[in-house]
């Protein structure tokens, strides 16, 4: 039987053309065609379903090898969700989230865990020897530190947040006389007025004591913010302009806490955009401040004892035809500025709700506070306490040092790996690119004595001395290159309120089951918003 013979159709075959035998194979031919390629059309539609969700399949699997591999021994979840990961639950409950994070490091030997986030592998650090290794080592074959795991797109690139070795070292060389013994006599000063006048304005809400409880979270943060701005930047700001800046500043902390969704409305975009706002204010500081400083004006807030030495080097760069030095224009000197306010602002909020709390549960230690205080200064003075006296304050002093490490304020500091890193030798190694969190809260109660009792005598007591027997488990402020370079203002300002909220106020704890529990608003606060009931204590408020 003979075999059907192909058709060709103007094309070449065996190197030759071979034209159509007649019109009626040429229809045939068309005829076939058309069917051939509708049949392979509806071929290509009924699979491409299957084709997505195989390539769907493999990315998928793809995704979770990876993760699997990177996380290596560490515990933590078999499985996770797709790029998003834990991201809803770090939003929607960050206290559970991290207490789930830190009781499977601390199941574990090595004193890590991981987990998965927006696409990145997520290393907690329990262990303290470990903590000090990322700290340690913040440099470009190791970490850089970010602060905020999206921290990066609010402060921008030129924050000191990010910056390392040389560039950092010199940074902090400039900044060294915003922290001297006189520039802190003079912030003391404004401190206190602020302080006072804040407790004058709580003691007015709160009537005769008996009514609603004060919240003292939102309060603490109003005071902070008054007390930032005026010791940052304090001539230089108008009514009009702190009005601004309270709301510029309240937009970012709603952003630090919101979804990373840079789009137009969001919480995040104005975040964004209320940062360039403030950094732009401070930076108007920074140029007043200097023209102040080249007329030969004293200094009188933060600004001003930075800039006096700035203007110096300036003029001197000017007069030998040099370019002014690094760090010393007026808009990455106000991004600077911003950090400082950034670290103080809401570490010190934590810090004051929860040395209210520890006051009001212990009312021994505020029995020996108040007695100290006494013996070395009186509101009816009418004068603020002076440095020397706040020397001598040696129980309060450590009473401060003791809330940080019984509750320091940021948990944690996230670091972002640049290059593959051994952090437990022979055990595991950080892989590239993964987002790594030495918690300063684990470290806390870990090496101390009795660790989760707040006891102020661990380091006043010259037998006891934990604070220098555990000193690299006390890791509130940071190690390394990046530790707070404003600790010694920090807790000035915490003994300072202490001081006087324990002489002026009597308060007591409105008790409610988990009121102390921890709220995360980004630091740590007591999950009341530390409610009091407040009443004077003192015949009169001290007007300084």
């Amino acid at each position: 039987m003979r075999a059907p013979s192909r058709i060709y159709i103007g094309v070449r075959h065996d190197h030759k053309l071979c034209p159509p035998h007649s019109a009626r194979d040429t229809a045939a031919a068309a005829a076939m065609a058309d069917s051939w390629l509708s049949g392979d059309l509806l071929d290509i539609r009924a699979a491409a379903p299957l084709l997505l969700a195989a390539v769907a399949f493999f990315v998928l699997t793809m995704e979770q090898l990876s993760y699997r591999r990177k996380k290596g021994p560490l515990p933590g979840p078999a499985l996770v969700v797709p790029f998003f990961g834990s991201i809803g639950h770090v939003v929607r409950d960050p206290t559970t989230y991290w207490d789930t994070l830190a009781s499977r490091a601390k199941a574990s030997p090595l004193g890590l865990s991981a987990d998965y986030f927006l696409g990145t592998l997520v290393v907690f650090v329990r262990d303290t020897e470990l903590s000090h290794r990322v700290l340690a080592n913040i440099r470009h074959d190791a970490f850089y530190f970010i602060g905020h795991p999206f921290g990066k797109k609010l402060f921008g690139d030129h924050n000191p947040i990010y910056m390392s070795g040389d560039d950092h070292k010199e940074l902090r060389r400039r900044i060294a006389p915003n922290f001297t013994p006189r520039a802190l006599s003079t912030y003391a000063s404004i401190q206190q007025r602020v302080i006072a006048a804040h407790l004058r304005r709580w003691l007015d809400a709160a009537g005769d004591g008996d009514g609603e409880p004060l919240r003292l979270r939102v309060p603490c943060r109003d005071l902070n913010l008054e007390t930032s701005q005026t010791v940052f930047v304090g001539p230089y700001l108008d009514d009009s302009a702190r009005e601004a800046f309270a709301r510029d500043y309240n937009d970012f902390n709603v952003g630090l806490m919101a979804m990373p969704v840079d789009v137009p409305g969001s919480a995040f975009r104005r975040a964004k955009r209320a940062v360039a706002r403030l950094v732009r204010t401070l930076g108007r500081c920074a140029g007043e401040s200097k023209a102040r400083m080249r007329a030969g004006g004293e200094p009188e807030c933060l600004m001003d004892y930075w800039m006096q030495d700035t203007v110096w080097e300036l003029d001197e760069a000017a007069a030998a035809g040099s370019p002014p030095p690094p760090h010393t224009g007026d808009e990455e000197i106000g991004g600077h500025v911003f950090d400082f306010l950034f670290a103080a602002q809401d570490a010190s909020t934590s810090s004051l709700c929860w040395a209210v709390s520890a006051l009001a549960s212990h009312p021994d230690v505020l029995a020996r506070v108040r007695a100290e205080v006494a013996a070395i200064w009186s509101p009816s003075s009418d004068e603020p306490i002076t440095a020397a006296q706040m020397s001598e304050m040696r129980y309060t002093q450590l009473l401060a040092r003791e809330v940080i490490r019984h509750r320091p304020p940021a948990t944690m500091v996230p670091h972002i790996a640049r290059e593959a890193f051994p952090l437990a030798e022979g055990c595991y190694t950080v892989p590239k690119g993964a987002t790594v969190f030495p918690s300063l809260y684990e470290s806390s109660f870990q090496g101390f004595r009795d660790a989760a009792a707040f006891d102020p005598d661990r380091f006043f007591s010259d037998e006891r001395r934990e604070d220098v027997a555990f000193r690299r488990n006390f890791l509130a402020f940071g190690a390394g290159a990046h530790q707070c370079v404003g600790q010694r203002y920090a807790l000035n300002h915490l003994v300072l309120f202490v001081a006087m909220f324990a002489t002026l106020v009597d308060f007591r704890r409105h008790d409610t089951e988990g009121c102390d529990d921890l709220a995360y608003i980004p630091t740590i606060a007591p999950k009341d918003d530390c409610a009091v009931y407040l009443k004077q204590r003192c015949a009169k408020l001290p007007s300084f």
